[in-house]
């Protein structure tokens, strides 16, 4: 049965695939002349631009794509009604100005039909992203930096878009990711849903210059912003039940999203089935694991690494370093799959990941699994899947979230090859 539902995903898509590529670019206006991947290799997933609706989409520059409805929250009890304990979710925690932390929840069952949530949170405005066809979960800051040669771009493009001044926390946090950049100004967009893919992976696009971003890559790849990063967020995709238990008071987005979908089933029943085919992917198969094994992916300082659900799922913990940041990736079990039965909550248990820096002031720790619990070998305090530490010498302290993906090997290994 699951072979079948993905059989069936895989012609239907092959039918459609380019049967809208040259009308979406060229309804976006977008300069497909400004890339930096192949243009040609770029395929129709068949839906045109917001024709899978993003959630508060501001509407493009230019009028073609319509605005959506902003997302709406509710408390984690009125969501308990429709969203069951093992299924999964995005987490995304964020510091306000005075450092008192503030989270939302954002349930799978409804980015799987969406895609794509615009909201603020903590004063930021962010973008929760989840590509179903490569189950990357990624969220990214709204607001673009532009130095001088891309703020001209911008204004030559459209004239009439409102730049906006970055605060230092921004600049230094982007800093920190990318390197140092010259920043003169920023741009604040929305994103929607292009309808176009590549390798398999979602092309956002933004609505004050229609570039095409790689929600993967977090990037600029066609258009005027080409190679322009975004500012990546720490999400993580955890249970529904965990994430209650770390943040009780985060609120959580609604289904009232002004749109009538079946929120809870899976349309890609089977996708993540090991031996289904990805779809509408042509780029190159990287034989060290299978296409659609799960893997945790980190970029830390130019250096990349993926780490298998088959092996987490075993030892639980790794402790590593990249780039000489001391980390550390944790699994545990009883998070459901969002790709596999037609009943999301009904998925096949694939357990949940979290990756954090080991260095806590100024001691690195050691982490292990001892007696059910994630543990540090130097004060043996125990931790749970956020971070936090829950009990002993640490308790009450948090490690600092490293910014990772949960996809399946195939679309990563196709983006970064060298990992």
């Amino acid at each position: 049965m699951k072979q079948l539902g993905c059989l069936l995903i895989f012609l239907v898509g092959s039918a459609l695939a380019q049967s809208t590529l040259e009308t979406a670019f060229s309804r976006l206006g977008m300069d497909t002349e400004r890339a930096n991947i192949p243009v040609e290799e770029i395929l129709s997933g068949g839906p045109p631009p917001q024709g899978i609706p993003a959630l508060g989409f501001s509407g493009d520059w230019q009028e073609v794509a319509p605005a959506s409805e902003a997302p709406t929250f509710v408390s984690q009890d009125e969501a308990a009604v429709w969203l069951e304990p093992q299924e999964p979710v995005v987490v995304l925690s964020l510091q306000d100005s005075t450092s008192r932390n503030s989270a939302k929840i954002y349930p799978l069952q409804i980015l799987t039909w969406h895609e794509i949530v615009n909201d603020t949170l903590s004063g930021v405005p962010v973008a929760v992203t989840f590509c179903p066809l490569c189950n990357s979960a990624l969220a990214f800051d709204r607001r673009i930096p532009l130095d001088e040669d891309a703020r001209s771009r911008v204004q030559e493009v459209n004239p009439d878009t409102k730049l906006v001044s970055l605060d230092a926390t921004f600049v230094d946090a982007y800093a920190a990711q990318v390197g140092e950049v010259e920043v003169t100004s920023g741009l604040e967009v929305t994103f929607g849903v292009s309808g176009l893919l590549y390798n398999s992976n979602l092309l956002m696009f933004d609505s004050q210059t229609s570039t095409l971003w790689s929600q993967i890559l977090g990037e600029g790849n066609v258009g005027t912003l080409t190679s322009t990063e975004l500012l990546r967020l720490p999400a993580q995709i955890v249970s529904f039940e965990q994430a209650r238990e770390s943040f009780p008071e985060a609120s959580v987005l609604s289904q009232d999203t002004g749109y009538s979908r079946n929120y809870g089933q899976n349309p890609y029943v089977g996708y993540d089935a090991v031996g289904s085919p990805a779809f509408l992917f042509q780029g190159v198969t990287d034989g060290r694991l299978t296409p659609k094994a799960r893997v945790v992916s980190v970029i830390q300082g130019g250096e990349t690494a993926a780490y298998p659900f088959e092996i987490l799922s075993q030892a639980r913990v790794i402790n590593d370093a990249l780039s000489g940041t001391p980390l550390t990736v944790f699994w545990q079990e009883g998070t459901a799959s969002a790709l596999d039965s037609s009943s999301i909550a009904q998925g096949q248990d694939v357990g949940a990941v979290g990756v954090f820096g080991r260095r806590l002031g100024d001691r690195a720790l050691t982490f292990a699994w001892q007696e059910g619990a994630f543990t540090d070998l130097e004060t043996n305090s125990t931790w749970n899947l956020l971070g936090e530490a829950t009990s002993g010498e640490l308790e009450g302290q948090t490690l600092s979230p490293i910014v990772h993906d949960n996809t399946l090997w195939f679309a990563w290994a196709a983006f970064k090859p060298e990992t």
